[in-house]
């Protein structure tokens, strides 16, 4: 199955709006790269630690490399799962992809056998490329795992590889005297896949195009003052969208920039880079920042005044912590709101302090088109809370290869839901107010309650089983998982753990306490009360060994 088969286009009459109105313009991302580069070949373009590329060697081994790609039998339209740590060889093998028209599916380190194998298989992928090892764990046994059980995988690539059956990543990234040639690309066609955070299941695939990512790219750089003088610190996993593409990694290499890579978010690793490589921007999940700013705090006199602009998003971001963020980390604040699916809100950089602490911005296009309804789906007035759907150029009309599941996340007339409960203020700024959709954001990332729950019921003894966020002062929110257990009986935390653990299941997702409780309180019609729950574990004292409430 080719790539454009399973994605859902937009229909005629958007996409030449789009097109006339220019956030459309035909050009590939790979072309914009190499147009940077033939005006700057020898500016830099990507430090990761002790290697340092400038744009012409990055494009030069990028070429190389999707000229390999094609002689090992991947071919345009094909699908390959990239799930590599902050390093130069992901930036060359995603524009290697996109030279070669191979479509990269981009896929979090922390993501294990269970939701590999979903997301190969959903995909159609050719190819596999990981790291070796990563934070003491054996990335390429579990990519020869996934080539051994999902049948169209057949070619794993490793970085650092130590198994014989894999292809070295590093060697197809070296540079050839040999010319190249470019696959002649559709800027209308897939050009790679992002997950969604999920609220069943395995995460969905986002299929974005050439074209509305291009967009999404420029316009986000251009918002977040993105020029050839940036430096941009790559701290999230760079196969996230807010470190890739908004502007991320790919918006500073589309202005002339310089991207930097972090192997860790860690404060000491992370402030030492911001001051060394005199990095003018970055972007955090709120959990990241807390932690940085207690270490500024901690241990004062770091050099920080390079750093222009922090941007923060994926997770609420108290206001009394953004109040500080300029006077502890010298960068101006800029939050952030928008999901893989689409839409993304900025606050200005000359917005004023409240708009900055207090909103996560506007929409970026003039034809981002937002509707905040209620329960019904009927339009709510101006500053009243409601549940966000969003249509756009750069907002997807359909999931990857999704079937039935699109009928749930769309309306019939395009519309995202996205499940989030927003506030539209009169400026046009909006306030993410919560969640309609049962997910739990834990240090940024989304965890589907759903599947948590399902994997209790796997442990003898759980009755019945609600996952529910509870306020966590350093993961913004952290799993509670809330069980009735039969009489008699005893569930610890470390038996649902155990259960996950055999599944293949991402570390992330691990419940981090457990309630026992005597019933469920139910809504009027029967449900499990999440509010309800909520407020209970936010009120009760609960450890990682798990507690009891009520039994």
């Amino acid at each position: 199955m080719s790539a454009a088969e399973g994605f859902v286009p937009w229909p005629d009459d958007y996409a030449a709006r789009y097109v006339a109105r220019g956030y459309w313009d035909g050009v590939c991302l790979d072309e914009r790269v190499w147009s940077v580069a033939a005006r700057r070949p020898d500016a830099p373009a990507i430090v990761d630690g002790s290697t340092r590329l400038a744009y012409g060697e990055l494009t030069d081994r990028a070429a190389a490399a999707a000229a390999r790609l094609s002689a090992i039998g991947l071919a345009a339209g094909d699908r390959i799962v990239v799930q590599l740590p902050n390093r130069w060889e992901f930036v060359a093998l995603v524009l290697a992809c996109f030279r070669a028209g191979v479509v990269p599916v981009l896929v979090l380190p922390a993501l294990r056998i269970r939701e590999m194998r979903a997301i190969a298989e959903r995909a159609g992928a050719r190819a596999v490329a990981v790291a070796r090892e990563f934070r003491g764990y054996d990335h390429e046994r579990l990519a020869h795992a996934v080539a051994g059980s999902v049948p169209s995988v057949e070619v794993v690539l490793v970085a650092d590889a130590a198994d014989q059956r894999s292809l070295d990543l590093s060697a197809l990234c070296e540079p050839s005297p040999k010319p190249t040639r470019r696959y002649s690309g559709d800027a209308r066609g897939v050009a790679l896949v992002l997950l969604s955070g999920g609220t069943t299941g395995p995460p969905k695939l986002i299929a974005r195009t050439h074209d509305d990512y291009g967009y999404l790219v420029r316009r986000s750089a251009e918002v977040s003052g993105f020029d050839e003088r940036t430096v941009y610190l790559a701290v999230l996993p760079v196969e996230h969208n807010f470190a890739f593409g908004t502007p991320g990694v790919l918006g500073a290499l589309l202005s002339g920039g310089c991207a930097v890579l972090a192997a860790s978010p860690a404060p000491e690793t992370a402030l030492g880079l911001i001051e060394g490589e005199r990095v003018t921007h970055v972007s955090v999940v709120p959990t990241v920042l807390q932690r940085w700013m207690v270490q500024c705090a901690d241990h004062p006199g770091r050099d920080l005044g390079c750093l222009r602009v922090v941007q923060v998003g994926g997770a609420p971001l108290p206001v009394h912590v953004a109040r500080r963020v300029h006077t502890v980390l010298s960068g101006r604040l800029q939050q952030v709101y928008g999901m893989g699916e689409g839409l993304l809100c900025f606050t200005g950089l000359t917005e004023p302090e409240e708009v900055l602490h207090a909103t996560q911005g506007r929409p970026i296009c003039p034809d981002d088109e937002l509707l905040v309804v209620d329960d019904n789906d009927r339009p709510v007035g101006p500053n009243r809370p409601g549940v966000l759907l969003v249509r756009g150029p750069y907002t997807v009309r359909g999931y990857y290869r999704a079937g039935d599941d699109d009928a749930q996340a769309f309306t019939a007339d395009g519309w995202y839901r996205t499940g989030d409960v927003v506030r539209r203020r009169d400026d046009g700024n909006l306030v993410v107010e919560g969640r309609a959709k049962d997910v739990i954001i834990r240090g940024g990332e989304n965890i589907a309650a759903a599947e948590i729950e399902q994997f209790a019921y796997q442990v003898d003894g759980v009755q019945r089983a609600a996952a529910v966020a509870r306020p966590d002062e350093r993961l913004g929110e952290s799993i509670c998982l809330v069980v009735v257990v039969a009489p008699g009986a005893v569930v610890e935390l470390a038996a649902v753990h155990a259960v996950m653990k055999r599944a293949g299941t991402a570390r992330f997702k691990y419940p981090d306490h457990l309630v026992r409780v005597d019933s469920m309180p139910v809504t009027g019609v029967g449900k499990v009360d999440k509010r309800a729950l909520r407020e209970l574990v936010a009120g009760s004292a609960v450890s990682s060994a798990g507690a009891g409430v009520g039994r």
